[in-house]
């Protein structure tokens, strides 16, 4: 732990969130990662835990912060190789292998983007604590492509602003199983956990979240479809759970579908290929694409060469 920090409440903060105070007080850290700080206990108001990020704080409050510690020797930094498409000093957007865990969990401690990124990267956001530095938002361990890094807290806070109002587009591509004769489709279906199965997500049209998937034919096979998709909501394991309702599952998902793993054993064929997103420093536009990985590449091969 670093040495606490004792502030008073004048008059010119009376009345604020404690969050925004703290976000105030506390000029390196922001309001968000205040929340967190609030929420974990680390924030004591006048000798007294438990208060939450709402509360309004009051004229001569005091309020101590024991800061908790953001330092990466709690997960090991790796010397893995990075394909690193998009880098500057917010932010950056790496291209992610297929078999690669984004974050550290429950028996993935080594080998991860994180323990990579740790290695790599000189500073990462700390808003989502020490298992998930830099990690705004994420992929599936079989799911190959792009994924955006934040460097600090400001960058952060922006793309999760986009990530909220869907205004960040992420893009991918798709081999289903069947053939699907409408060039262009949307589902509309809400998602939620899996009611007989807690380690998957299903459509739940009762309970289930907002979630909503466009996808594009981009080439038809005897047996298989490839289609491209552009997420309008961000649930876990969307377009796996949405091509699967539809009866179209992607070829080679370990969860979803049946008999949909004859052309790859190795996990679902699907692949981030573009990331669009506004700068949250200069505002621009930035748009960055991945190629296809040369597993899927293979696999297409294989299809066009039964075509002829």
């Amino acid at each position: 732990m670093s040495e606490d920090r004792i502030f008073t409440i004048d008059e010119t903060l009376v009345g604020e969130r404690l969050d925004k105070a703290l976000g105030a007080l506390i000029e390196e850290h922001s309001r968000t990662f205040a929340m967190h700080l609030i929420k974990e206990g680390y924030v004591t108001v006048n000798g007294e835990l438990n208060f939450k990020p709402a509360y309004r704080v009051e004229l001569e409050d005091e309020i101590i912060v024991n800061e908790r510690p953001l330092s990466p020797m709690a997960i090991e930094a790796e010397n893995i190789p990075l394909d690193i498409v998009y880098e500057d000093d917010d932010l950056l957007v790496v291209n992610k292998p297929a078999g690669m865990v984004v974050h550290p969990a429950n028996g993935h401690y080594s080998g991860t983007l994180v323990n990579a990124l740790l290695y790599s990267v000189k500073n990462l956001s700390g808003i989502n604590g020490v298992k998930r530095p830099g990690i705004v938002h994420r992929i599936d361990k079989d799911t190959s492509g792009l994924l955006l890094v934040c460097k600090n807290d400001f960058a952060h806070e922006g793309i999760s602003k986009q990530l909220a109002d869907h205004s960040m587009h992420r893009e991918y591509f798709a081999l289903v199983d069947g053939v699907i004769s409408e060039d262009d489709g949307k589902i509309i279906a809400p998602i939620g956990r899996d009611k007989k199965d807690r380690f998957k997500m299903a459509v739940d049209l009762m309970d289930g979240k907002e979630a909503t998937t466009l996808f594009h034919v981009e080439e038809r096979f005897n047996q298989y479809t490839l289609i491209s998709c552009r997420l309008l909501t961000g649930r876990t394991h969307q377009i796996r759970v949405h091509m699967d309702y539809i009866g179209h599952p992607i070829e080679g998902d370990p969860i979803y579908g049946r008999n949909n793993h004859l052309l790859y054993q190795n996990g679902q064929l699907l692949h981030a290929f573009r990331l669009t997103f506004v700068h949250p420093r200069t505002h621009k536009e930035i748009s960055v694409e991945a190629p296809l990985p040369q597993h899927f590449c293979d696999v297409l091969s294989i299809l066009r060469n039964q075509e002829n």
